[in-house]
């Protein structure tokens, strides 16, 4: 029994004896190989045993929780859709309205009562008639005006005529139905005002031509004559607009007059002549 006992404390002396030995051969062992990892340093192979105890493993920082992933993926595609432009539907342009024809008589029955006034300024067009009693005469201001331009021509060595002014209802009647008979209504509309519908009537409008040059009085020619061209350049220093500019017949209603001058007053004639208008035009109708 006592060399049983001897045998055990033997075998367990040396089991511990080869276990401390085999332990101090493992840790040897890693310990060359951590140093040989570590160019043999042993100060950073220290450094490097504690931040592997500090440290959280690598996989741990890279995984990102899977919820985190689905918004930025919703948002995606939600920008992705609102960037995509939206299919407006095609504007169809609008019809522009067919200009006014002001060569066109209206259908009345009947003439107005009262002239129809625009700013101060009394108008008369195919689209503005006058009453048929309206009968006020030739306009006594618009007559001095004249004298006051023909005075200023004749220094320039023109003798200026006012040779048709003031026209009744009764007599602008008579001259339209000899214009009608003679050329038909269609041509007698574009060059004379149907009875109720003539500048003349307002007793503002003045035919002017030149003495000694009869032949170009109430003719195209007018306007090609020294007489015409001083008359179309300075008519508005007295108030005197030319009434039917050329190229203007479906504004005005009616074919270029080189002859035809309508007193309107000098502020008025002014703004016409230096912004190259008709009546129309500044009227705003």
């Amino acid at each position: 029994m006592k060399q049983t006992k001897k045998k055990i404390e033997f075998d367990k002396k040396f089991y511990i004896k080869w276990m401390v030995i085999a332990m101090t051969a493992i840790w040897a062992a890693i310990a060359a190989v951590w140093l040989s990892m570590h160019n043999w340093d042993a100060e950073e192979s220290m450094k490097a045993v504690a931040r592997a105890f500090t440290e959280q493993p690598a996989e741990t920082e890279q995984q990102a929780p899977a919820e985190e992933e689905a918004p930025v993926k919703d948002e995606q595609t939600a920008t992705e859709e609102t960037e995509q432009p939206e299919t407006q539907p095609e504007e169809q342009p609008e019809e522009e309205a067919a200009p006014k024809d002001a060569t066109v008589y209206p259908d009345i029955d009947q003439l107005p009562a009262e002239p129809t006034v625009v700013n101060g300024i009394l108008l008369a067009n195919k689209q503005h008639p006058l009453p048929e009693t309206y009968a006020p005469g030739e306009n006594a201001e618009a007559r001095a005006a004249f004298d006051s331009m023909a005075q200023a021509a004749a220094e320039d060595g023109l003798q200026l005529v006012a040779f048709s002014t003031y026209r009744a209802f009764d007599r602008q009647k008579q001259l339209y139905e000899g214009y009608v008979a003679k050329d038909g209504q269609a041509a007698a509309d574009r060059y004379s005002a149907r009875p109720g519908f003539s500048e003349h009537q307002t007793g503002l409008a003045f035919d002017i031509g030149e003495a000694g040059q009869e032949q170009h009085w109430a003719s195209a020619s007018f306007g090609d004559t020294a007489g015409g061209k001083w008359v179309k350049e300075n008519a508005h220093n007295y108030g005197f607009i030319l009434r039917y500019p050329e190229g203007k017949e479906q504004i005005t209603g009616y074919m270029h007059e080189s002859w035809h001058f309508r007193y309107v007053g000098k502020e008025a004639a002014t703004a016409i002549y230096k912004q190259n208008l008709t009546l129309e035009e500044y009227l705003g109708i």
